[in-house]
């Protein structure tokens, strides 16, 4: 499939997918809304696929919503103010399913951010599984500073990745938050001098991932989502039942005997 907002490659186990509007600052417009299920729905129907990195073109990752789009599409056009409310309800809707795509991937999916990750981008990696970062990356929770209240993904996700106070204060305050800071709070896996390095640095998380059982990577994926929604005992019978279900395959014996011989194992694909 041929997309228009971003590009779509594939490099034997590693999926690729970057962000190609540089001229726009990658602003997230009509066709991106669409393109990213998309694109991660051919992700998760290729078994082949083992990881999946994203990352950006130009100056900045993106700077975000598409304002003059996301303006067109406020206008009330159904005339009845609760219909009209009702549509825009579901509008929500579809913008929050992109990210829950990224979130939902079978494959760990790896952030390379460069330059400012605003608004909708701050959406966009807190739904992937790991981020790194350039020095001169930073991060805006910029709705507050538009008068709106982050509805696709943030401040839903977030949670799960910083402390409470920090949250609230980027979220209430909509200041840039620095790649140190991001690092040194544990949101960063990493952090690189150049984009060229950074991208490198989320092949090289790829490339190990994609080395690993792929069916374990799936069981720890999606154990660790399950388990936001969950109590403790009710993640450890989910974990019990899980692996009482897929160690029935071969990939735990194949690693076990790599072990041993001191050699790297080698698994077979996801089923299609």
């Amino acid at each position: 499939m041929t997309y228009s907002t971003l590009d779509y490659l594939v490099d034997g186990p590693i999926a690729h997918v970057r962000l190609n509007r540089p001229k726009e600052l990658n602003t997230m417009n009509e066709n991106f809304w669409r393109e990213i299920p998309q694109v991660f729905s051919e992700i998760d129907s290729t078994p082949a696929i083992r990881a999946v990195v994203v990352s950006s073109t130009g100056k900045h990752f993106t700077a975000g919503l598409d304002l003059k789009w996301a303006g067109q599409s406020l206008a009330n056009k159904a005339g009845d103010a609760g219909r009209a409310r009702e549509k825009f309800r579901r509008h929500v809707q579809e913008l929050q399913h992109t990210f829950t795509a990224v979130d939902h991937c079978r494959v760990p999916v790896i952030a390379a951010i460069q330059g400012g990750c605003i608004g909708g981008g701050v959406d966009f990696i807190t739904a992937c599984d790991l981020r790194v970062g350039s020095e001169d990356c930073f991060f805006t929770i910029q709705e507050v500073n538009i008068a709106i209240v982050a509805d696709v993904g943030t401040l839903q996700r977030i949670p799960h990745l910083l402390p409470q106070g920090l949250i609230r204060e980027l979220a209430y305050t909509g200041r840039r938050w620095t790649a140190a800071e991001a690092q040194a709070q544990g949101f960063l896996n990493r952090v690189l001098p150049s984009h060229a390095d950074t991208v490198e640095a989320a092949m090289q998380l790829a490339r190990e991932i994609a080395g690993k059982s792929p069916l374990a990577i799936a069981g720890i994926k999606q154990v660790l989502n399950a388990g936001r929604d969950m109590t403790l005992a009710q993640g450890l019978e989910y974990v019990a039942v899980w692996n009482a279900a897929m160690l029935q395959g071969e990939d735990m014996q194949a690693a076990v005997m790599a072990q041993m011989a001191k050699a790297s194992a080698e698994f077979a694909d996801l089923a299609a």
